[in-house]
């Protein structure tokens, strides 16, 4: 299967990973969340070529992750904002970072903490069914296809 093709896919993993499957985008994404919008804010932060960056960005453009919005008249110049779509990924990255900091810490730095905005305390991730309140675990759900 070719990666282009996965955004056709019945399988709604195969389609997530067409549009956040790539290490680039993910840490965009990180980026998004924690304030960066300008073109050369992602460079310099990321380290990737101008090339790979723009194509990236417009890739997340065109799946409606991100808006790209103008700030600047002369020269021409443009920001990139989450939009609803891309703020609904926010609870990946918090998953991604929970599993990082239990299972591939750093062994040359401190891990990333979580805090209440409200309290300062550091939050413990979980993953409920908004129905019920229960934690989603694997043995707790069946995966059924429409």
């Amino acid at each position: 299967m070719r990666w282009q093709e996965l955004r056709q896919e019945r399988c709604p993993v195969a389609r997530g990973l067409s549009v956040i499957g790539d290490r680039w985008t993910v840490l965009i994404l990180r980026d998004c969340f924690q304030g960066v919008r300008r073109f050369d804010q992602f460079q310099e932060r990321l380290g990737v070529t101008r090339h790979l960056l723009a194509d990236r960005l417009r890739k997340l453009e065109e799946a409606g992750v991100l808006s790209r919005v103008q700030y600047q008249e002369r020269p021409k110049r443009f920001e990139y904002r989450l939009t609803d779509a891309g703020r609904d990924l926010y609870p990946v990255l918090v998953s991604i970072i929970k599993w990082a900091n239990d299972y591939a810490p750093s062994e040359t730095s401190p891990s990333l903490r979580l805090l209440s905005r409200a309290t300062g305390e550091p939050i413990k991730p979980l993953l409920i069914d908004e129905n019920t309140g229960e934690a989603i675990l694997p043995r707790g759900v069946i995966a059924a296809m429409d």
